[in-house]
C-alpha cells in the first residue's frame, strides 16, 4: 500500500502545481494598454502681424488695330519701352507672363464681320511697396495701358521670423491649456508624448487695378497711392501630453 500511495502522489502533484499557475490573476491587456496611454491632446495656435514691404505688380500693354502685323508690332514697341524702364528701376524677378493675339468679329444679323484685331503683352515684378505707386505711374507713361493688380507680402526673412515666433507662441498655448484641464481634474501633466507642427502663411488677396485705373493714372498729375498693409503669419501646434 505504500508503494501505491507513492505513485499516486508521483502522478497528482505536477497537476496541482499546474493548476496553480493557471489560477493565478492575469492583467486585462486593455487594461494594461489604458494605463499606458492616459494622455490627452491639445492644439495651440499662434499669430504674428509684419508689414508687407514688397508689392508684386502685373501689368502690360494691350492694342487694338486693323490688322495682325500692325496690332503686333505697336504692342512689340510699347512692351519693349516698358521692360527698359522696368530694368532701369531695377526690379526683382520682372518675367514676362502673358502675348496674346486675337481677332476681333462684329456679330450682326446671323453673320460674323472681321473688323480688327487685338494685342497684349503682360509681365510681373516685385519692387518695395514704398516705390510701387511712383512705378506704376512711370510704366503708364512708358506705355503700359493696363494694370492687371497688385499684391503684397513681406520679405522672406521677416516671414520666417514671425513664422519661428508664431511657432513659440502655440506651443506655449498648448502647454497652457494642459495644465488648465489637467489641473481642473486634479491632475498633473507628465511628458509630450506626441507633437504635430503646422504652419501656414495665408496669401494676400490681390487688389484689382483695371484698364479705367490705368487710364486714371495717365490723366493724373497727382502720384499713384500704394499702401501695402499687414500680413498674418499663423502655426498651429498639436501636442499630446501624458498625465
Amino acid at each position: 500500500m505504500p508503494l501505491l500511495s507513492l505513485r499516486k502522489v508521483r502522478y497528482v502533484l505536477p497537476v496541482a502545481i499546474a493548476t496553480t499557475l493557471l489560477s493565478l490573476p492575469m492583467v486585462s491587456p486593455a487594461l494594461a494598454q489604458e494605463q499606458l496611454t492616459r494622455t490627452v491632446t491639445v492644439t495651440g495656435r499662434g499669430i504674428e502681424n509684419i508689414p508687407t514691404t514688397i508689392s508684386q505688380v502685373r501689368l502690360g500693354v494691350e492694342v487694338q488695330g486693323r490688322t495682325a502685323e500692325e496690332v503686333q508690332q505697336e504692342a512689340a514697341q510699347r512692351t519693349n519701352a516698358v521692360v527698359e524702364l522696368l530694368r532701369s528701376r531695377n526690379v526683382d524677378k520682372l518675367t514676362t507672363t502673358g502675348i496674346y493675339l486675337s481677332p476681333q468679329y462684329n456679330f450682326e444679323n446671323g453673320t460674323q464681320e472681321l473688323v480688327g484685331y487685338t494685342a497684349s503683352n503682360t509681365v510681373s515684378f516685385e519692387i518695395s511697396t514704398e516705390q510701387a505707386g511712383d512705378i506704376l505711374d512711370a510704366s503708364v507713361n512708358a506705355g503700359a495701358t493696363r494694370i492687371d493688380g497688385i499684391s503684397f507680402t513681406a520679405e522672406e526673412e521677416a516671414i520666417a521670423t514671425a513664422q519661428n515666433q508664431a511657432l513659440r507662441e502655440a506651443t506655449q498655448e498648448a502647454q497652457e491649456q494642459a495644465d488648465v484641464v489637467l489641473g481642473a481634474l486634479g491632475l498633473t501633466r507628465d511628458e509630450v508624448v506626441n507633437i504635430q507642427v503646422n504652419g501656414a502663411v495665408p496669401p494676400m488677396p490681390p487688389i484689382p487695378y483695371g484698364r479705367a485705373a490705368s487710364e486714371a493714372v495717365a490723366l493724373s498729375d497727382a502720384p499713384t497711392p500704394v499702401v501695402g498693409g499687414e500680413q498674418q503669419v499663423e502655426a498651429s501646434v498639436t501636442l499630446q501630453i501624458s498625465y
